[in-house]
């Protein structure tokens, strides 16, 4: 958790062995560098996300419903996050640029998961009869989590859920409109 409520740049490895208990050693036995350390980390943290909201949309039946699930997955995410620190993906694309190759293609996998999880969600719902047959997929996908992500960032930096509850509220007007 120190990378996502540190930073991934911030974090050193000796912050790491005060806050675990281990040696540097015993870190660098599992982990061949610091950017194999904050790769692993980050896919452990969208794990822990994944499996989160996993369980929200297995609650629910339809594909709208599915949908609305993962909105409100992130109605209350900056006062009361799932996870210490926010979003990991937000955290880590922030960090990641030209300077920091590893994270920045582990952070891109996440993103292209989740993307990918919404597109499915909207190819079964075109499936069953739920979404429209011309809804554009990909575009509806990107709204979803450009949408999110961006609220979630001005949420935070205004330190309320003021900016993520009206976008939820706009995703649910746009998904409205291609559900059947």
């Amino acid at each position: 958790m120190l990378f996502n409520t540190h930073g991934y740049k911030a974090t050193s490895i000796s912050d790491i062995t005060t806050a675990t208990g281990l040696t540097k050693g015993a870190i660098y036995r599992h982990f061949k560098n610091k950017e194999n350390l904050e790769r692993e980390t980050l896919f452990h943290l969208s794990l822990i996300m994944y499996g989160k909201i996993r369980g929200r949309i297995k609650e629910a039946k339809t594909a709208g419903d599915k949908l609305r699930a993962i909105f409100r997955f992130f109605d209350s995410y900056v006062t009361k996050p799932e996870l210490k620190g926010g979003c990991p993906l937000l955290n880590a694309a922030i960090e990641s640029d030209d300077a920091h190759p590893i994270l920045r293609k582990e952070a891109l996998k996440v993103l292209d998961t989740l993307q990918g999880s919404v597109v499915t969600i909207l190819e079964n719902g075109i499936r069953y009869n739920q979404i429209r047959k011309n809804t554009d997929k990909e575009a509806f996908a990107a709204l979803v989590i450009a949408s999110l992500e961006g609220a979630i960032m001005m949420s935070k930096l205004r330190g309320n859920n003021d900016d993520i509850r009206i976008i939820i509220t706009f995703l649910e007007r746009q998904l409205k409109e291609i559900e059947l």
